[in-house]
């Protein structure tokens, strides 16, 4: 934790028997459907940040430092997504997706791009170890944004949240193509090659 940081959160039980019910709270303190689109969304990207943590096993340095900054990202993303109504500024005690943060991914989009060909095919998810883990962490942001997109009809949700989700998954694209001997180790799609 930083220097001067206050805890936001501090477990001593793990049970509450308060979801027994089917509901959960969110941080307002408010209790909704664990069912409702809101959670869907949420779980998605608790979903999501596992998938991360187990590419991460694969990742060295710098790769493994990204990952653990998306993976607290992601942490954030939860509970921006847990934060009921439509003001997005944050605070010392709520945490919303920033554009900053959607900057940095693109920042190391284009710094990974410059160090590849482009691509001349579609790819198969697969390769290395990692790549194959950046690829599966890839579909589940993709499905992440598509459950985001479906809450927003029920309840406000951040705009750079909703940015950061789309361009991660463009970032997780990119990284396994990097992790691939930076494209050159890629897997591409043959058309029809099994007909």
């Amino acid at each position: 934790m930083l220097p001067g940081a206050k805890a936001l959160v501090k477990l001593t039980k793990i049970y509450t028997r308060t979801g027994d019910d089917g509901t959960t709270g969110l941080v307002d303190g408010s209790r909704t459907a664990k069912d409702a689109p809101r959670m869907a969304a949420i779980g998605d990207v608790d979903e999501l940040n596992s998938a991360v943590g187990l590419a991460a096993l694969h990742a060295a340095e710098p790769m493994l430092g990204a990952l653990r900054t998306i993976q607290n990202d992601l942490f954030d993303l939860g509970a921006d997504l847990a934060t009921p109504g439509d003001d997005f500024a944050p605070s010392d005690m709520v945490l919303r997706i920033v554009p900053a943060q959607v900057s940095r991914l693109e920042a190391e989009i284009d710094a990974m791009n410059a160090e590849m060909a482009p691509l001349t095919s579609f790819i198969l998810p697969g390769g290395t170890g990692l790549a194959a883990s950046l690829h599966m962490a890839r579909t589940i942001a993709r499905r992440a944004e598509r459950t985001m997109v479906a809450a927003r009809r029920d309840v406000a949700v951040n705009p750079e949240a909703q940015r950061y989700v789309n361009r991660l998954s463009d970032w997780l694209f990119v990284a396994a193509r990097y992790a691939n001997a930076k494209g050159a180790g890629d897997i591409l799609w043959k058309p029809g090659a099994s007909r």
